[in-house]
C-alpha cells in the first residue's frame, strides 16, 4: 500500500507544479509573450515580409562613359529582363553612389569609355556591378541581370565575329547547348521556401528556452529578495519537478508546434510534402528534446534578462549550423561538433528533407534517432541539475532558518539583560 501511496503522493505533487507553472506562465508578461504572443505573430511578419519570394524590378543606376551602341543595347538588354529597372543615367559614379546613398537605387552598372574601343580590337573588357550588399536578394538580383547579359551579348559577338555560312550554325553558335534549368525543391527559386521552414522550426526552440529561462530567472528573482523562502512539500522529488514542469510546456508547445509547422506553411503557400504521421513522429522528439534542454539552460540563468541576451544572440549562428542557409560541408568540424549540442540542428535538417523535399521518415532515420537520444540524455541531465538545485535550496532554507533561530536567541537574551537592569 505504501509504494500506491507514494505513487498517487508523487502524481499529486507532478499535478500540483503543473498547474502553479501554468498559473506562473499565464501571469508572467514576458513568458507569456515568448510562449504565445511570439511563436503567434513572429512567423506571420517574417513570412509575410518574404512572402513574394524574389524581388522584380529592382532600381538601378548607370554610368555610361561609352556612348556606343554596344553599351547603349547593354543599358536595354538590362531593362528588358524582369529583375533590373534602369533608373536613370548618372553623369559619374559619385553622383550615382549618391544615388544609392540615398537608396533610391540598388546598384550601379558602370561602363567604361573603352568598351567599345576594346571589343572592336578583339580584346577583353570590363563592366563594373556596384551592389547594395545589406540585402541579399537585391544584391542577387543585379548581379545574375548583369551576368546573363553579359554572356548573351559575348556570345552574339563571338558568333559575328566567327561568321558562320548559314543561321542555323550562328543560333548554334551563341547557344551550343540549351540548358533546361529545373530549380529543385524550390519551384520559385524564392527566399522564403527556402529559408523560412528552417527559421520556423528554428523559432520554436528559441521561444521554448526563452519563456523556460525567463520563468526561473523570475523565480530566482522572488527567492532572493525573501528573508525566509519556506519548504514546499510538493518540491521534495526531482522527478516530479521535472514531470510536472514538463507538462505544462508540452501541453503549450504541442499546440504551437503545430501552428509552426501545419498551419503557417499553409498560410504562405510554403512546401508541404510530409505525410501528417511522419511529420508528427519527428516533432514529438524534438519538441521534448527542446524542453529538455531548455530546462537545462534555464539552470544557470540568474537574472530573467540573461536569457535575452544568451538565446537571441546564438540564433543567427544556429541558423548557419543548421546547413540549411549556409553549405553543411562547408562547415568546419569543430562548428559540426558544437551544432550536435543543439535540437534545431537536427530538427531543421529533418523537417526540411521531409516537409520541403518529399523524404520519408526513413529517409531522416539518422536525425529522427539523434533526436530520441538528445532527449533522454537532456532528460537526465536535467533530473541530475534539478537534483542539484533541490540540495541547494534546502541547504540554503536550513541556514537562513538556523540564523533566524540564534537571532531570536540574541533577542531573548538581550531582553533578559535589559529586564534585570
Amino acid at each position: 500500500m505504501s509504494i500506491f501511496r507514494n505513487i498517487a503522493d508523487a502524481i499529486s505533487d507532478a499535478a500540483y507544479i503543473w498547474r502553479y507553472e501554468m498559473r506562473q506562465s499565464l501571469r508572467d508578461e514576458g513568458v507569456l509573450i515568448f510562449f504565445i504572443i511570439v511563436p503567434l505573430a513572429y512567423p506571420l511578419l517574417y513570412s509575410w515580409i518574404y512572402n513574394n519570394e524574389v524581388v522584380h524590378e529592382v532600381p538601378v543606376v548607370v554610368v555610361d562613359d561609352s556612348h556606343s551602341a554596344l553599351s547603349r543595347q547593354f543599358i536595354r538588354m538590362c531593362d528588358a529582363s524582369p529583375d533590373v529597372r534602369i533608373l536613370c543615367h548618372a553623369a559619374d559614379m559619385d553622383e550615382a553612389q549618391s544615388l544609392v546613398s540615398r537608396q533610391l537605387a540598388k546598384g550601379i552598372y558602370h561602363i567604361p569609355a573603352e568598351f567599345d574601343r576594346n571589343i572592336s580590337r578583339m580584346e577583353q573588357t570590363t563592366i563594373g556591378v556596384y551592389c547594395d550588399m545589406s540585402l541579399m536578394l537585391t544584391y542577387q538580383a543585379v548581379y545574375q541581370t548583369s551576368v546573363a547579359v553579359t554572356q548573351t551579348m559575348g556570345a552574339a559577338i563571338r558568333t559575328k565575329l566567327s561568321q558562320p555560312p548559314t543561321r542555323r550554325e550562328a543560333q548554334i553558335g551563341v547557344r551550343p547547348m540549351i540548358v533546361d534549368e529545373v530549380p529543385l525543391f524550390n519551384p520559385s527559386g524564392g527566399y522564403g521556401s527556402s529559408i523560412l521552414p528552417a527559421v520556423l522550426m528554428l523559432i520554436l526552440q528559441q521561444t521554448l528556452v526563452l519563456g523556460i529561462g525567463m520563468s526561473a530567472g523570475t523565480a530566482r528573482e522572488n527567492n532572493r529578495y525573501h528573508e525566509l523562502i519556506p519548504i514546499d512539500r510538493h518540491y521534495q522529488g526531482t522527478l516530479r519537478i521535472v514531470g510536472g514542469k514538463f507538462l505544462c510546456y508540452f501541453m503549450i508547445y504541442a499546440v504551437m508546434g503545430a501552428y509552426l509547422t501545419l498551419a503557417v506553411p499553409k498560410m504562405f503557400s510554403f512546401p508541404q510534402l510530409a505525410h501528417w504521421q511522419d511529420l508528427l513522429c519527428l516533432m514529438l522528439p524534438y519538441v521534448l528534446a527542446c524542453i529538455f534542454f531548455g530546462m537545462i539552460v534555464s539552470c544557470i540563468i540568474r537574472y530573467r534578462e540573461n536569457v535575452m541576451l544568451l538565446i537571441v544572440f546564438v540564433s543567427v549562428p544556429l541558423l548557419f549550423l543548421t546547413g540549411i542557409s549556409w553549405p553543411q560541408s562547408n562547415i568546419p568540424s569543430f562548428w559540426q561538433s558544437i551544432s550536435w549540442l543543439f535540437p534545431s540542428t537536427f530538427g531543421v535538417r529533418a523537417y526540411v528533407r521531409l516537409n520541403t523535399m518529399g523524404a520519408t521518415l526513413a529517409d531522416v532515420n539518422r536525425e529522427y534517432l539523434v533526436l530520441w537520444g538528445q532527449t533522454l540524455f537532456y532528460f537526465f541531465m536535467a533530473c541530475i541539475v534539478y537534483r542539484h538545485q533541490i540540495v541547494l535550496s534546502r541547504n540554503n532554507a536550513i541556514d537562513r532558518i538556523e540564523r533566524m533561530g540564534r537571532k531570536l536567541e540574541v533577542q531573548e537574551q538581550i531582553k533578559k539583560r535589559l529586564k534585570k537592569a
